[in-house]
């Protein structure tokens, strides 16, 4: 049975009319494993809305391009940027097709005179306002299943990829800041948005590496400072293959894009993972944040005053048996001396 609402199937029936016959059968094939033999075009558009489970899983499919999604919404009267990245068209699609199923609504009301009337219109109007306000807990974790997904489909050994790896969703000035500690401990900066990008896509197609977040209340923090910076700080376990290798933890600085309408940028990364060589005898992997929201507003106070040139935060992270700790930062060293995290000692 079919996970699409009656509005999601008519429109995905819609969409999937702007793809040629042997992407109709291919799509068809993937969708059903080869199971269902359709007989003409729109039995396979039939069967591949019957057996898709979500709207989500049918979008994100590497048959269903960027531009066929960005077609459709055109020929709906949805204008958005060319450049919008596909998870956003497909989320303009599904908020177009929830609009579409709710009841219309009726004609407007006589003009408010009333004193009282007015008054409640006014709460009206604060509370919608206040419903505005992003909800940074789930940003985090919606950020989160995004990114590890996408990262993680770029592993030649998981089949192709979900969907498009690249620069285009960083900032130009990105900075990845890279700490492993395995057979030897390391640190490595990394500046702009194709070296990052780079960098990050070579930890799972060169080194096949699979990075499982955990997204519970211990694994991830969020925060945000008034400048419209989000924290992001997420724990979790390295894999390859059927080997656990080691731990990661991992904070990601986001700011919305003004130009691309509900759309986060990465602006800086630090990533640090230990293998479980370099962990003290007897300790149990385990993939938790012990830092605070303090601690990450701590952080991104620091970014703020010193810069993205003069210097970057001063973050201890805890090595070999966790009694000696080692710097990943410059820059003011009285400044940051005030503003130091901690990460757990592991």
């Amino acid at each position: 049975m079919s996970g699409l609402s009656c509005s999601e199937m008519e429109g995905c029936r819609s969409l999937l009319g702007l793809l040629d016959n042997e992407e109709i059968q291919a799509l068809c094939d993937t969708v059903t494993n080869r199971l269902v033999q359709p007989a003409d075009r729109q039995d396979a558009i039939r069967a591949i809305l019957v057996y898709s489970q979500s709207v989500e899983e049918l979008l994100k499919r590497r048959k269903v391009h960027r531009e066929v999604i960005f077609k459709y919404l055109a020929t709906q009267g949805l204008i958005v940027s060319p450049a919008t990245e596909k998870h956003n068209l497909i989320q303009h699609a599904k908020d177009y097709w929830k609009r579409q199923s709710q009841p219309k609504l009726k004609e407007a009301p006589e003009s408010v005179t009333k004193t009282e009337d007015l008054q409640l219109f006014q709460q009206q109007g604060k509370e919608d306002k206040k419903a505005e306000k992003v909800d940074f807990r789930r940003l985090g974790e919606e950020f989160c299943h995004w990114f590890f997904e996408l990262l993680n489909s770029q592993n030649p050994f998981l089949g192709p990829p979900q969907d498009e790896w690249g620069p285009q969703h960083f900032w130009h000035d990105v900075k990845l800041r890279f700490y492993y500690n395995t057979s030897e401990q390391n640190v490595v900066d990394y500046h702009g948005a194709e070296l990052v990008s780079l960098r990050l896509l070579s930890l799972v197609k060169e080194e096949f590496l699979f990075l499982s977040p955990n997204l519970d209340s211990r694994g991830l923090k969020c925060a945000s400072s008034p400048h419209g910076l989000v924290m992001i700080g997420v724990a979790g376990t390295v894999h390859r293959g059927n080997n656990c290798l080691g731990i990661f933890e991992q904070i990601f600085g986001l700011i919305r894009c003004p130009f691309v309408e509900n759309t986060w940028k990465i602006k800086f990364i630090n990533l640090r993972i230990v293998g479980n060589s370099s962990l003290a005898p007897g300790t149990v992997l385990e993939p938790a944040i012990a830092f605070q929201q303090s601690d990450l507003e701590a952080f991104y106070n620091v970014i703020s005053l010193c810069g993205n040139n003069e210097g970057s935060v001063n973050v201890r992270q805890p090595l070999d048996s966790g009694t000696r700790d080692q710097a990943l930062g410059g820059g003011n060293d009285a400044l940051l001396s005030r503003r130091e995290m901690n990460f757990p000692t592991l």
